[in-house]
């Protein structure tokens, strides 16, 4: 499983979403990358404002903050702690 987390420099909602990502990486391993939007106009025209941004496997599944239940059902871990 790959996970991207899209971002910017100095955005505070996605230094958390990266913390709360690598947190629940310890318990279930997969692929994080990072990329930032920045550097990609098309990325910046796809998401503006609307940072940070997680994918699952290239399907965009959360905008500004992560939901730790919903991100462990999508990884398959219904109910973990």
């Amino acid at each position: 499983m790959t996970v991207t987390l899209y971002t910017r420099a100095g955005c505070h909602l996605c230094e958390e979403a990266e913390r709360v990502l690598r947190r629940e990486q310890a318990a279930t391993p997969f692929h994080l990358e990072l990329v930032d939007i920045d550097r990609d106009p098309e990325l910046v025209r796809r998401y503006g404002v609307r940072v940070p941004v997680v994918a699952l496997d290239g399907e965009d599944l959360f905008d500004y903050e992560v939901p730790v239940d919903l991100l462990r059902a999508r990884l398959g871990r219904v109910g973990a702690d």
